[in-house]
């Protein structure tokens, strides 16, 4: 029997599709950054601001990189490095579902998402 999963009032991502993601009932279209308690836009790998407010709030970042499977940038990796952020690229489904499941184990996560 599937038990539901507790979010505990946590920011999950509920679907998404092409353009927008739901998260906690709320659709957002375009990039976001989701962590627990806030989810904000994001405009992309460029977008540097939302990703190192991340600091001392999260201790990994499931990077969705829209449909495609690839590698973070180095540069972006070698940034979030200094401030104790790991970084796993993947696509944004996968980096969704797997922020999902990290969340409801009580870790600090966060996912920066690109629209498919």
């Amino acid at each position: 029997m599937l038990e539901p999963t507790d979010f505990d009032g946590q920011n999950a991502v509920d679907s998404y599709g092409p353009g927008f993601f739901r998260v906690a009932g709320r659709v957002h279209h375009g990039g976001i950054v989701v962590e627990g308690d806030r989810v904000q836009p994001w405009q992309g790998l460029d977008d540097l601001a939302p990703l190192q407010a991340l600091a001392g709030r999260v201790d990994v970042l499931f990077l969705g990189l829209g449909d495609q499977i690839g590698y973070a940038p180095r540069a972006l990796v070698t940034l979030l490095d200094g401030f104790d952020i790991r970084v796993e690229a993947m696509a944004s489904p996968t980096a969704a579902r797997t922020y999902n499941v990290t969340l409801s184990e009580g870790r600090r996560v966060a996912c920066a998402l690109l629209p498919l």
